[in-house]
């Protein structure tokens, strides 16, 4: 059975606790506000699947993409919504217009981060856009997996460790599967970020939440809540939950050991912001967000077909020295502990700490010579 005693070798995708056929597996919360497996060991039958099918436990080989694209969607709109260049509205698009599905991940009423899918090209919204918040699987990899057996296609979108759950809980490849990952820094706290946005307002008063808003441009994006009559807007920079977040206090423990980097997550495309394109491709850069495309199977690269976008073939070497996340795991801070202590007493407030991380001169240096 599984039984976690390093918080590190679980990344709560929540594969052991869809494979158990008694419903034995039950997803909590820790202290943090991350899910983790608890096993009903008088339930438990100790068949073992739940082992089998945990990515941590049981890593793929890494690997590297056939071949990389910056690109961009043409419609003006759909880009400004999205993340980078709006290329998964495209894929997630085409699959439906084939009578497919499309798992994202998309707020809930309550503006907790979860999984769900949709067959309608207008479901499509709620999946754009950054969420920078770890989402509930909830049982979308069962649903999943039952209309791959009806024949209907699925197009699987998720954090790397999302997609790898689902390939390990899934136990077989399906022709009729596309998986899209994007490239992780790693996921924040859901405590965390149910705690920072009550204390902008209730959360019944809150309409609209945009926490890559490109009115200040891509690269200098915002977080933006509407509520009643009120926008809060604040620069990304120094907005302190995104702050906790790049300084990497409230990520969950296994993203400093990701299992699912370097391609391991098995996934047919891989979406990320395409950092540094106005140094490599500067022709794709309008500051409204490009997308840096892996694609990491023949079946990834079918799935294009005939779609119509703005795309160069970039080099993959080249494109990593300003998106490192893709093979490299964050750093965990060497104060996390005590962030966390301090979160336990303060509450949100223990975010007011946090100041922005100033630039030394070797860092400079070093950027210097990338962007020549």
């Amino acid at each position: 059975m599984i039984n976690i005693q390093n918080k590190q070798d679980c990344c709560g995708c929540h594969a052991c606790a869809s494979i158990c056929a008694k419903h034995c597996v039950t997803m909590l919360s820790d202290e943090e506000g991350f899910l983790y497996p608890v096993v009903d060991k008088d339930a438990c039958t100790d068949c073992g699947l739940c082992e089998r099918v945990c990515p941590v436990i049981n890593q793929s080989e890494p690997r590297k993409p056939l071949k990389v694209y910056a690109a961009k969607n043409k419609n003006e709109e759909i880009r400004r919504q999205s993340s980078s260049g709006g290329i998964f509205t495209l894929l997630a698009a085409k699959v439906i217009a084939e009578d497919g599905i499309v798992f994202g991940a998309r707020f809930d009423e309550e503006w907790n981060v979860i999984h769900s899918c949709t067959d309608t090209v207008e479901g499509i919204a709620a999946f754009r856009g950054s969420k920078y918040v770890q989402s509930t699987i909830g049982d979308t990899y069962r649903e999943a997996k039952d209309f791959l057996k009806q024949g209907r296609k699925v197009l699987f979108s998720g954090t790397p460790c999302q997609i790898a759950g689902l390939k390990k809980y899934l136990r077989k490849d399906y022709a009729n599967l596309l998986t899209v990952d994007v490239v992780c820094h790693g996921v924040p706290s859901p405590l965390v970020w149910n705690d920072y946005i009550s204390s902008i307002a209730p959360i019944s008063d809150i309409s609209n939440v945009n926490l890559k808003d490109k009115r200040t441009g891509w690269k200098g994006y915002s977080v933006t809540i509407e509520y009643g009559n009120n926008v809060f807007t604040e620069v990304a920079k120094t907005n302190k939950y995104m702050l906790s977040f790049i300084r990497n206090y409230t990520l969950r423990p296994s993203c400093f050991n990701c299992p699912a980097k370097e391609g391991k997550s098995g996934s047919d495309i891989t979406l990320a912001d395409y950092w540094g394109v106005q140094h490599l491709i500067p022709s794709m850069d309008d500051n409204k967000g490009t997308s840096f495309v892996c694609y990491n199977t023949e079946k990834g690269m079918e799935a294009v077909t005939g779609i119509d976008m703005d795309a160069i073939q970039a080099s993959y070497e080249d494109s990593i020295r300003y998106n490192s996340c893709i093979y490299l795991s964050t750093k965990e801070p060497e104060d996390r502990g005590t962030f966390w202590r301090e979160y336990k007493t303060m509450g949100i407030s223990a975010l007011n700490s946090i100041r922005p991380q100033q630039e030394n001169v070797i860092k400079k240096l070093i950027k210097k010579i990338l962007q020549r």
